[in-house]
């Protein structure tokens, strides 16, 4: 059996968009286990420096990062929009993310809120976003809506940040294996072939 793969990524961020919309197709085309770890990307780049994202600190990489999402988003046939408000706020859905995390529906959810954001330039952290991604995918999206809006939740996600900072975690997206850390969408494919080979 392939080693897993952990997925370490956040809703606001655009590269992590590009990964998560491929990720649990293609961990099953290479039957490598998956475990999803959202976890809030901003306390650590503030922790190291940043006051923002660097694509908004830095104007060139900026310039750069939205070309190169679009080119990027055409070679997976992924709908894209540079958002207008960037990086937008995501706490609410990454405290379900994290409630769901090893759920069924866990991949379908994050996908909607992950289009919502990339392709639709719309708000995600709020309540009609939430409802709107847990629709059909569970019996009673207000009662995972109220779980997610309780302390118990924000303190897990406080603690996954703080483990994300624990393993070194610098960006998102980024995938673990087995210790080895791979960062970037364009490493998924790496961080996948390492997993097998620990099979």
């Amino acid at each position: 059996m392939p080693a897993p793969i952990e997925f370490w990524f956040e809703f606001g961020s655009n590269y992590s968009y590009l990964a998560l919309m491929r990720i649990e197709e293609e961990a099953r085309r290479a039957q490598v286990p998956l475990h999803w770890k959202p976890f809030l990307l901003g306390p650590i780049l503030r922790e190291l420096g940043w006051q923002s994202s660097p694509f908004v600190d830095q104007k060139e990489k900026g310039d750069y990062v939205w070309r190169d999402m679009a080119r990027r988003a055409a070679r997976y046939g992924l709908p894209f929009r540079r958002p207008s408000d960037f990086p937008r706020r995501a706490v609410l859905p990454m405290r379900v993310a994290l409630l769901g995390s090893a759920q069924p529906w866990m991949g379908e959810f994050c996908r909607r809120v992950m289009l919502r954001n990339w392709a639709q330039d719309a708000a995600i952290d709020n309540d009609d976003c939430v409802l709107a991604a847990l629709a059909g995918l569970v019996a009673d999206p207000s009662a995972i809506l109220f779980q997610a809006r309780q302390e118990p939740a924000r303190d897990a996600l406080r603690a996954q940040t703080a483990e994300a900072r624990r393993l070194g975690i610098f960006g998102a997206p980024t995938f673990m294996v087995a210790g080895e850390m791979f960062w970037g969408d364009d490493r998924l494919e790496d961080a996948l072939d390492h997993a097998r080979t620990l099979g």
